[in-house]
């Protein structure tokens, strides 16, 4: 039944993976849903059975009108969105030097500012309901980085910062903000959705081409489980007081919770140093 109450979750990116399994998810909680892909009929099956509160609409998020047409329609359809999910994105895999510019500027366009696009379509409505929450799919990535994904880390290092500044300044409005950092999921991030570098430098064969390697090798072994995460997601979406940030799987907790310890440790090292950068303290005279 398509109930006016229940909550409207729009959801990019969800012909494979995080997205799909997140959309059906949702929709067996019996809510409404938009699920997107590029292409509509990707995405058909999941919507089937559900029609009356399911909508399949193509969404190229780096494409400005189908991003004010999908939500118009959204809108349309629902009344209004409650929960907006950016999670379309890929990867790309490539030392720093041999970043192809096309490749890198095509990366930034769907995982930065397809998100940013997407966000400030549906702001309105939410700011107009003093209502809503977005959740930004980062990664593991978006808080360590590692050789050969260098310009994928830096997409989600941007999507961290810019959630960041988005909580601060929509929260005030009644709107929460949660980043969904994931580490090696079975989805086709690391298969058929990855894209990498036609060249190869034989110097970086032992770290970035190495890692390239690695990451390829370990499509459908991952071991994160996406119907798993997207409860996960639901679980945060729906507590009374949403995280800001949100690791999914033992390798994201032990890697941030490392990664923390060695950016204190380097901080309390380099202490006096940091500190004396500052101007003298002021000497106040009687």
């Amino acid at each position: 039944m398509n109930s006016p109450d229940s909550p409207v979750w729009f959801i990019t990116g969800c012909s494979s993976g995080l997205g799909r399994a997140l959309a059906r998810t949702v929709l067996e909680q019996g809510w409404r849903a938009v699920v997107t892909a590029r292409d509509a009929d990707q995405v058909a099956d999941v919507v089937a059975g559900h029609e009356e509160r399911a909508l399949a609409l193509s969404l190229d998020v780096t494409e400005a009108e189908q991003i004010s047409s999908a939500v118009a329609r959204a809108q349309t359809a629902f009344g209004r969105i409650d929960v907006l999910v950016n999670n379309a994105g890929h990867g790309y895999l490539a030392a720093v030097e041999e970043g192809e510019d096309d490749e890198v500027r095509a990366l930034f366009d769907t995982n930065v500012f397809g998100l940013v696009d997407t966000t400030k379509a549906v702001l309105p409505g939410m700011r107009a309901r003093r209502r809503g929450h977005i959740v930004n799919m980062s990664s593991l990535g978006g808080l360590v980085g590692f050789g050969a994904t260098g310009y994928y880390h830096a997409t989600k290092f941007a999507v961290e910062g810019l959630s960041e500044s988005l909580a601060a300044e929509v929260a005030p409005l009644g709107i929460n903000v949660t980043i969904v950092e994931p580490a090696a999921f079975r989805t086709n991030w690391s298969g058929p959705s990855m894209r990498q570098s036609a060249t190869a430098i034989d110097d970086y064969a032992p770290t970035a081409g190495a890692r390239r390697a690695h990451t390829l090798a370990t499509y459908g072994h991952q071991p994160g489980d996406p119907a798993r995460a997207a409860r996960a997601v639901i679980d945060a979406v729906t507590a009374e007081e949403p995280p800001l940030r949100l690791l999914l799987g033992k390798a994201a907790y032990d890697i941030a919770t490392a990664k923390l310890d060695s950016l204190k440790a380097t901080f309390d090292d380099w202490r006096e140093v940091t500190l004396g950068a500052d101007f003298p303290a002021e000497r106040t005279t009687r």
